[in-house]
């Protein structure tokens, strides 16, 4: 006598859910494969290919997230060489990922505490009194601003920036291209990257920290990266920053790099003699830009000369600003 095993219902409706997965599981694990090597050799650096990959890999967490799904799906649906594959995609993900998370130990430095606050302005709609009152309750020494409007500079004189920080350096220009630097003490000018090289102003100055210890700061702001032209300045102005000092001014660069960790050059800067200060205190993943058409993202840093010590970050909304400020309090050497 034959018998035929029949499965049953619930049998017959997961196998096809199976089927039906099995080739959009098949080519996110591809894309999301491609993205983790294209992250982790850096090939957003190549000439070539940076107009198309550097605005891609600022979403690098995002799809590291979706990593995680695949491995969860892959796993569920017993799909084993699939599940092999998406485990070791999302294990890259997670190197490059997850380390902005826990931060690192910082080193001991025994010089004076340096405050260093950094906002975006938006083409100089953001609120002043708010900037001007976060200033104060961080007690901030150092201001960057990005975005800096001849309108948005008397709007700041109004609110009393100052007379919390009397000195300044400014490049008050229309639309996004100005820049400013306010400090608790004398700032002396240095010399500046010509706006038309770059984009966008970048100013440049030493201050005099009490307690013996001199400091070299830049209000950076770099181009959007979305078109030839703006990568093309977007990667100068990469090569033009300077890079840390082992010996000498300490040096230290805040603003809107419109970059993440995820991007070379931006890791590469780090690499010659900088710490991200976000990083360091595992505050590397909170976003500092958010638009209604764009995931958040962290396109804000500051980056301090590696012998600092970053004692804390924090992140504050701005209203009137797309950008979060970003404050970081540095022990200096």
């Amino acid at each position: 006598m034959n018998t035929t095993a029949v499965g049953s219902p619930e049998t017959g409706a997961r196998s096809r859910t199976r089927d039906l997965l099995h080739r959009p599981l098949t080519w996110l694990i591809v894309i999301c494969a491609g993205w983790a090597i294209a992250r982790l050799v850096g090939v957003d650096r190549l000439p070539l290919l940076a107009g198309l990959l550097v605005p891609i890999l600022t979403f690098t967490p995002y799809v590291a997230v979706v990593s995680v799904v695949l491995v969860v799906l892959t796993l569920a649906f017993r799909r084993w060489k699939a599940f092999g594959v998406a485990l070791a995609v999302s294990a890259a993900f997670a190197a490059a990922v997850l380390p902005r998370a826990f931060g690192n130990a910082a080193p001991v430095t025994g010089g004076p505490v340096l405050r260093v606050l950094t906002a975006n302005l938006r083409l100089g709609q953001a609120n002043p009194h708010v900037l001007v009152d976060l200033v104060r309750r961080t007690h901030a020494d150092l201001l960057s601003m990005q975005e800096f409007t001849p309108q948005a500079g008397a709007a700041f004189d109004r609110a009393g920036l100052g007379r919390l920080l009397p000195y300044k350096i400014t490049t008050p220009l229309g639309n996004a291209l100005g820049s400013a630097l306010y400090a608790r003490w004398p700032l002396r000018p240095r010399p500046m990257f010509q706006v038309d090289l770059i984009g966008l102003a970048i100013p440049h100055a030493e201050v005099d920290v009490p307690g013996g210890r001199r400091v070299e700061v830049m209000a950076v702001h770099l181009a959007h990266p979305m078109n030839p032209s703006g990568v093309g300045q977007w990667n100068r102005a990469f090569v033009l920053l300077p890079t840390g000092q082992r010996q000498g001014p300490v040096r230290i660069l805040a603003g809107d790099f419109n970059a993440t960790l995820d991007h070379t050059s931006l890791r590469r800067l780090i690499g010659e003699g900088y710490v991200d200060a976000a990083y360091e205190t595992g505050s590397g993943l909170i976003p500092t830009f958010r638009q209604w058409w764009v995931p958040p993202i962290t396109l804000d840093h500051v980056l301090a000369d590696a012998r600092c010590g970053v004692r804390r970050v924090k992140v504050y909304d701005l209203p009137g600003s797309d950008h979060r400020a970003v404050f970081a309090e540095l022990r200096l050497p």
